[in-house]
């Protein structure tokens, strides 16, 4: 899949260097070729968790039967 900067994405794979867990939503912020994305991460507030640079296959689109919930950040460690 050809992604497109600010598209929002589903992490694929738990991060936790960065506190970021698989399902944790992204929004690409820099698309690299045809396999390389920048991947801004943030908390509920809105400040910036992480920014990572990814592979596309360590992300997914938002599908219709995806429910965004909120957890605390220290669950992730």
């Amino acid at each position: 899949m050809m992604y497109e900067i600010l598209d929002t994405v589903v992490l694929a794979r738990d991060v936790p260097e960065e506190g970021l867990r698989r399902g944790d939503l992204g929004a690409i912020v820099e698309v690299f070729g045809s396999d390389g994305l920048e991947v801004e991460f943030v908390t509920g507030s809105g400040r910036t968790q992480a920014v990572l640079t990814l592979s596309v296959a360590d992300v997914r689109p938002v599908q219709d039967r995806d429910l965004i919930a909120v957890r605390p950040l220290d669950e992730a460690k």
